[in-house]
């Protein structure tokens, strides 16, 4: 009489039972459960990301004032899921990964294809290399950070810097031309040319590709109590106008930020010569003294 296998009318097999296909079924065990805490912030990451494509939709349709609005959304989430990361201690590879790759549609590819619908395409062979070359410039910039990130040999204080344009700052201020075109508030004589453009796209693109250290906020953390009041009464004034005239305010941000970038440069540099007049002691300390030929006594 032949011999059945459950295996063979569609039923699991007992864990104790050996054969072919144990192996198989022990596999399909190993799944675990993942915590809530590592897939909220990638729901963020994910959110900006449908916000960057969707600021693309926008650009195509000719809603340019929706298409910085979303890239704007973008931003803020970009900066919210870091931080949400780090607080519930969800970071993950994964997350890390998906927030790049994000990164490089809301804030390379997305302000290329905008700032290109809008005005770049009137000059159409150089607008399209100012927008490539923005959105290799994003990719670039997000392909270093990824790699500085297993540096274990960076000094404590490089935390206060980023090297080069972050890529959302790099969105938000290479937009400043469209911000300027859109606004009703500011005079037309502050229009940029199409050729002054496609020249102030590059020069932010290289900013990004660029070593040159920008301040970075990711160590602001705890304000003094004397001055909490203070701050909500600013974030309040400015959540205020940035309601009431959005294009206005982001022009403001835009040119405030490209301010600070000498001083960075110049913070650095401070920086980098006090950690080599401090190696140059340490050196000094430890190092033996000369050895040289002993000195002749003169004659007497």
């Amino acid at each position: 009489m032949p011999k059945f296998h459950l295996h063979s009318l569609g039923f699991k097999a007992d864990p104790g039972e050996a054969g072919p296909h144990a192996p198989v079924l022990a596999r399909r065990r190993r799944f675990k459960a993942v915590p809530v805490r590592l897939v909220l912030p990638n729901l963020v990451t994910l959110l900006a990301l449908s916000m960057g494509l969707t600021s693309i939709r926008f650009a195509v349709e000719g809603k340019f004032d929706y298409a910085v609005y979303a890239v704007l959304i973008a931003a803020i989430l970009d900066g919210l899921d870091g931080r949400l990361a780090r607080a519930i201690r969800g970071t993950s590879r994964f997350g890390a990964e998906l927030d790049s790759l994000a990164d490089f549609i809301d804030f390379g590819v997305a302000p290329a294809l905008i700032l290109y619908f809008s005005s770049l395409q009137q000059i159409k062979s150089f607008g399209w290399f100012a927008a490539v070359v923005f959105a290799v410039a994003a990719a670039l910039r997000l392909a270093r950070f990824n790699v500085m990130l297993d540096d274990p040999g960076k000094p404590h204080w490089h935390a206060h810097f980023f090297t080069g344009m972050p890529a959302p700052a790099g969105a938000i201020v290479g937009l400043l031309p469209l911000y300027l075109q859109l606004s009703t508030e500011i005079p037309a004589g502050f229009k940029l040319p199409v050729g002054v453009e496609i020249g102030y796209v590059i020069l932010v693109a290289f900013l990004m590709a660029s070593r040159i250290p920008h301040f970075s906020g990711k160590k602001i953390g705890r304000i003094p109590r004397e001055y909490v009041i203070v701050v909500l009464f600013a974030v309040a004034a400015l959540l205020l106008l940035i309601a009431t005239f959005p294009l206005e305010v982001m022009v403001a941000i835009s040119l405030l930020y490209l301010a600070t970038v000498p001083f960075a440069i110049r913070r650095f540099q401070l920086c980098e010569r006090a950690d080599d007049a401090k190696a140059l002691a340490a050196e000094g300390l430890s190092a033996p003294p000369p050895q040289g030929p002993r000195p002749v006594p003169p004659p007497v």
